[in-house]
C-alpha cells in the first residue's frame, strides 16, 4: 500500500462532536424508528442463521458480537464511495465526507459475520443506531445472497437507495481522491477510513482494485501538500 498511517496523520485533528447534521428531507431516527426497523428485520430473517454481511468499517470495527466469520462474495452488488454527505463523524461543512455503501453491479469480496442467536435483538440494536442516524435511510437494511466456501448464505447488509437525496453517483475518482484526502470529522479523517478499510482487506486477501487505486491517488496529493516519512 501507498498509503500509510504516516499519510493519515497528516490528515489528522481534534474535532469536536458537533451532534447530529440532519440534511433536506431527513429528520432524526428516533427510539421508535428503531424499534421498528430491528422489529422487521428480525421478522424477515432467514433459517440457518442470522449473518451479516460487511463490505466497509464493519470489517474492521463490526460493533457488534458475532460467532463466526467468513469472507464472502456478494454479486450484483460493488462497494463505492456514495453515499453523501457526512458534515459529522468523518467530515464537516467545509470539507464533507463520502462514505462507503453498496451500489448496484458488478461484484464485491467482503466478510460475514454470523450474531449469536441468544442476542439478535440487543446486537441489531447496536447497529441500527449506528448505521442510521436519519430518516428515511438513504442506505437502508437489506437481505442479499452471498456465497462463502462453506456454501451460499442469506446476509443482511446496507445497500444504497439510489432514489435518495444522498446518493453520490457522479463523482469520478479524481474528485473522489480530492475529498478523501481532505475530509475530517469528530471520529477521524476519510484517509484514515480508506486506510483502515484497504489494509483489512488486504490482510484478507481481498484486493478491490477501485479502492487500491484511490489509496494511491489520495497518498499522492497527501504527499504534494507536505513530505511524508516512511
Amino acid at each position: 500500500m501507498r498509503l500509510t498511517e504516516a499519510h493519515v496523520g497528516r490528515v489528522a485533528r481534534k474535532i469536536p462532536d458537533p451532534g447530529i447534521q440532519l440534511l433536506p428531507g431527513f429528520v432524526a431516527a428516533t427510539d421508535a424508528d428503531y424499534d421498528r426497523v430491528v422489529a422487521e428485520i428480525i421478522a424477515d430473517a432467514p433459517d440457518g442463521g442470522f449473518w451479516v454481511f460487511a463490505y466497509g468499517s464493519l470489517i474492521w470495527n463490526p460493533d457488534f458480537d458475532f460467532v463466526d466469520r467468513r469472507t464472502a462474495v456478494a454479486r450484483g452488488w460493488h462497494r463505492r464511495f456514495c453515499l453523501g454527505w457526512d458534515y459529522r463523524y468523518r467530515g464537516n461543512r467545509e470539507q464533507p465526507g463520502l462514505m462507503l455503501a453498496l451500489d448496484r453491479g458488478g461484484q464485491c469480496n467482503g466478510v460475514v459475520f454470523r450474531l449469536p442467536d441468544e442476542a439478535i435483538k440487543a446486537n441489531m440494536h447496536r447497529l441500527i443506531r449506528r448505521e442510521m442516524s436519519m430518516v428515511p435511510s438513504a442506505f437502508p437494511p437489506r437481505w442479499i445472497s452471498v456465497t462463502t466456501q462453506e456454501g451460499p448464505l442469506k446476509a443482511l447488509t446496507f445497500a444504497m437507495n439510489r432514489k435518495s437525496g444522498r446518493y453520490v453517483g457522479e463523482l469520478d475518482d479524481e474528485a473522489t481522491a480530492d475529498m478523501l484526502a481532505t475530509a475530517c470529522g469528530f471520529r477521524g479523517s476519510m484517509a484514515e477510513y480508506l486506510h483502515a478499510t484497504v489494509s483489512h482487506l488486504d490482510m484478507l486477501g481481498i484486493r478491490d482494485r477501485h479502492l487500491w487505486r484511490l489509496q494511491e491517488m489520495v497518498a499522492e496529493r497527501l504527499e504534494r501538500a507536505a513530505p511524508v516519512s516512511s
